[in-house]
C-alpha cells in the first residue's frame, strides 16, 4: 500500500465531505451553516491543493485546477462571511448567507469533480 496515495485520497475526500457538510441545510439560514466547518473546509482544501502540486500528468493538472477553483470559492465565501458578520450593520442576513452557501456549493462541485477524477484514475490503474 502506498502511504502517499492514501494521504492524497484522504484529503481529497475529507475536503469534499467537509464542504458537503457545510452546504447542506436551508440556503439562507445561518443556523444550518457553521463558520468553523467553513474554516475547516478552507484549511483542508488548501492542504489538498498543496498535495496536488508536482504531478506532471494531464489528470494531475485537472486535479490541481479543481482544487484551485474550490480554494478560490471557499476563500470568497469566507470573505463574504467575515464582511457580513463584521462590516454590515445587519450582520449575516439571509441574502448574505445564501451568497456564502452558493459560493461553497460551487466549491463542492469542484470537489466532486476531483473525487470523480480520483475514482477514474484509481479504476484505470493497472498493476505491473
Amino acid at each position: 500500500m502506498n502511504l502517499e496515495k492514501v494521504v492524497f485520497g484522504f484529503f481529497i475526500l475529507l475536503a469534499a465531505t467537509l464542504n458537503f457538510g457545510f452546504v447542506i441545510g436551508d440556503i439562507d439560514d445561518p443556523v444550518h451553516h457553521n463558520e468553523f466547518e467553513l474554516f475547516a473546509a478552507v484549511v483542508v482544501n488548501l492542504i489538498a491543493t498543496v498535495l496536488k502540486f508536482g504531478d506532471r500528468t494531464q489528470i494531475g493538472a485537472i486535479h490541481l485546477a479543481t482544487s484551485l477553483v474550490a480554494d478560490l470559492q471557499l476563500i470568497a465565501a469566507s470573505i463574504v462571511w467575515a464582511y457580513a458578520a463584521y462590516a454590515m450593520p445587519d450582520g449575516i442576513t439571509p441574502h448574505a448567507m445564501a451568497s456564502i452557501v452558493s459560493l461553497a456549493g460551487g466549491a463542492l462541485f469542484a470537489n466532486v469533480v476531483s473525487v470523480v477524477l480520483l475514482v477514474v484514475e484509481t479504476l484505470s490503474f493497472h498493476r505491473r
